[in-house]
């Protein structure tokens, strides 16, 4: 008998259809194919990353599930609400939001400027929110789950306006948890060392495995099986599982 097994979802929730922002890269791509693979239907958000996004809906028709692409940007209230409109066209009813769409600026409290604060606070806030409210009020929402980070709950003296838009998405994951029970669940996934940031390598993370208390590195699957989780346990709502090997345990740990 095997005593790992991986996490499937519940048979209900095959043939759903779940809508992930920026899932044509990285973990929102890593997302979607999991999510697939189980039985979901799959809307891939994108903003400027077509043919990244046209290749996953391909790959995912080709596997024999069902998925459609939509273009938005969703700096703004019209990018945001064509994104509902051509998502629920295209396939219907809409059972589960993942917000993983990011930005990842560098700047510190001395170089923030207005317009970086605000491009974060849009698309790791004001879009969840606007998105997830959109969906409640048509009714066919069961879940939404946001996708934070480690250092939430830390400090990030380089990303300033990433850091303070991704803490107002951590209160967002609590507030929604509050309004919209009983009828949609909310949870959030906050991952550590997954993943590098955009233009660096592998060893931006092996430099940094010292920093969690299981000095290691995390994987897209360990972040995909948390997504899982949350999806299919129906007791659970307004909690964050932190994917980071305690990295979130330890305090401001400098890098």
């Amino acid at each position: 008998m095997q005593l790992h097994k991986r996490r499937r979802l519940s048979k209900q929730m095959k043939g759903e259809t779940v809508l992930i922002t920026g899932a044509s890269r990285r973990l929102g791509r890593a997302i979607a194919l999991a999510l697939s693979a189980q039985g979901m239907n799959i809307i891939v958000h994108y903003h400027q990353s077509d043919y990244d996004a046209l290749s996953l809906v391909h790959g995912l028709v080709a596997s024999g599930g069902k998925a459609w692409p939509v273009q938005a940007d969703l700096s703004n209230e019209s990018g945001l609400q064509k994104l509902l409109e051509q998502s629920i066209e295209q396939a219907g009813e809409i059972h589960h939001l993942i917000n993983n769409a990011s930005i990842f600026p560098e700047d510190t409290l001395d170089s923030v400027s207005k317009e970086s604060l605000e491009a974060n606070v849009a698309l790791h806030a004001r879009a969840p929110q606007f998105l997830g409210q959109g969906l409640y009020d048509l009714g066919n929402l069961k879940t939404v789950t946001n996708l934070l980070d480690t250092r939430v709950v830390d400090y990030d003296q380089q990303h300033v306006s990433y850091h303070l838009s991704k803490r107002m998405l951590m209160s967002l994951n609590s507030i929604m948890a509050l309004e919209w029970a009983p009828k949609v669940r909310v949870n959030a996934v906050a991952p550590g060392l997954v993943l590098p940031p955009e233009g660096q390598g592998q060893e931006y993370l092996t430099e940094r495995a010292h920093t969690n208390p299981l000095q290691s590195i995390g994987s897209e699957e360990d972040i995909t099986g948390a997504v899982v989780f949350l999806l299919q346990s129906p007791f659970v709502t307004g909690q964050i599982i932190y994917v980071d090997g305690g990295r979130h345990l330890k305090g401001r740990v400098y890098e």
